[in-house]
């Protein structure tokens, strides 16, 4: 067997092991890509609270006290 060669039992060993960390790879993408969105959905919530708030205050012939938020 020459150097580099590779027997077929230990090709098959890190070919397998490939697949497993390829697969997590998948896994740990869905992940961060679900991450995303709830970062989205929290800014949303966010905006739509200011929102409800300022209504609030309106309808109670008010104005809200204003708060500044780090972007």
């Amino acid at each position: 067997m020459e150097r580099g060669d590779v027997p077929d039992r230990q090709l098959d060993a890190l070919l397998e092991r490939l697949d497993r960390i390829a697969d997590r790879l998948e896994q740990i993408d869905g992940r961060l890509e679900a991450q995303e969105g709830f970062v989205q959905v929290t800014r949303e919530l966010r905006a739509l609270t200011d929102s409800l708030n300022a209504v609030a205050y309106a309808a109670l012939g008010q104005s809200p006290r204003v708060r500044r938020r780090a972007g």
